[in-house]
């Protein structure tokens, strides 16, 4: 069956601007990580993704190491986007990068120009694209020059191979860093995509999320929902084999009772808000409008809906702010 987008697919979910630049996000974006790739049911992924679309989520987050072999998750969304989305390409915002392991030998991961040129050639072979329109650098190379990696960003942009680029698990000193280079090359620049929730607000304390803001740069939060512990599923306990992300393995480092306590306490409020516990902790971080997206993993439509929905309800009120605030110091 041929796929048609609903013609109301931009009247649901609020879109943001990064900076001053072009680069527009729908506050929602879909990562295609953990939930998709040659395990999935291609028919799940497909419906899943084109759903998204149909409901406002035009920009689809990939790396060259998403799926559950390398590589994998980006075939999946190439078959999509051959199959149903190609006609609407230049609607998309369609996002990869590289810097994590995918393949064998030293070029296979991390920041060198070589990685980052040969992977982008790959991604594109993968999705069946002329081009992506935001090429993130995955991680910070401690041992080379980070000087190199901007170069090489600002290379596949004159290239035509990317529209914009950014950089991902940069922290702030970095970021200034790589803001400068750019500066420099006047490289279109936009974002920082960055671990971000409630529980884990790095990003904010930092100041990374400011420094952002006033280099008219942008930050995508993934793991808003640091891997579903911000959702109503663990209010009666964490499991020990909960697979937390790096990012927020401090998190429960001191046990999980305290966590659970401060899960049950922010649930009352987003049940006071008339949300779930995860459409608050998506609306938490949409507060700055320097955030300009957050990403979402799924393969359920529901939940998928479920997510969306919390762009009904972005306003905290100063005495909702409070409460949170106190109950994040616990």
């Amino acid at each position: 069956m041929t796929y048609s987008a609903a013609s109301t697919r931009y009247d649901e979910l609020p879109i943001r601007r990064v900076g001053r630049t072009g680069l527009q996000l729908p506050i929602v974006s879909l990562g295609l990580w953990r939930n998709f790739g040659d395990e999935q049911p291609y028919a799940n992924s497909r419906k899943v993704v084109l759903d998204a679309f149909d409901h406002g989520v035009f920009s689809f987050d990939l790396a060259n190491n998403y799926g559950p072999s390398k590589g994998s998750a980006e075939q999946t969304f190439g078959k999509i986007f051959q199959d149903d989305l190609k006609p609407y390409r230049d609607e998309l915002v369609i996002t990869t990068k590289a810097g994590y392991p995918a393949w064998p030998g030293p070029y296979g991961a991390f920041g060198s120009r070589k990685t980052l040129i040969s992977s982008l050639d790959r991604s594109l072979k993968r999705m069946h694209l002329d081009y992506v329109d935001l090429y993130y650098s995955h991680r910070p190379d401690p041992d080379i020059d980070l000087q190199e990696t901007a170069q090489a960003l600002d290379q596949v942009v004159r290239q035509g191979k990317a529209m914009y680029v950014g950089i991902s698990n940069y922290d702030r000193d970095q970021t200034a860093e790589m803001i400068g280079y750019f500066k420099d090359m006047h490289t279109p620049f936009t974002v920082n995509q960055f671990s971000y929730n409630m529980l884990h607000e790095t990003a904010q304390t930092t100041g990374l999320i400011d420094l952002l803001a006033q280099n008219g740069a942008g930050l995508v939060a993934y793991g808003p929902l640091a891997e579903g512990l911000l959702t109503q599923r663990y209010l009666d306990g964490i499991p020990a084999d909960f697979p937390i992300h790096r990012t927020n393995k401090y998190l429960l480092a001191n046990g999980t009772d305290a966590v659970v306590k401060r899960l049950n306490d922010l649930n009352a409020v987003a049940q006071h808000r008339g949300q779930t516990l995860a459409q608050m902790a998506l609306a938490w971080l949409l507060r700055s409008e320097a955030v300009t997206s957050v990403i979402i993993g799924t393969t359920s439509i529901a939940h998928l809906h479920a997510n969306l929905d919390a762009a009904k309800q972005l306003m905290f009120s100063d005495e909702e702010v409070a409460t949170i605030k106190q109950i994040l110091k616990k």
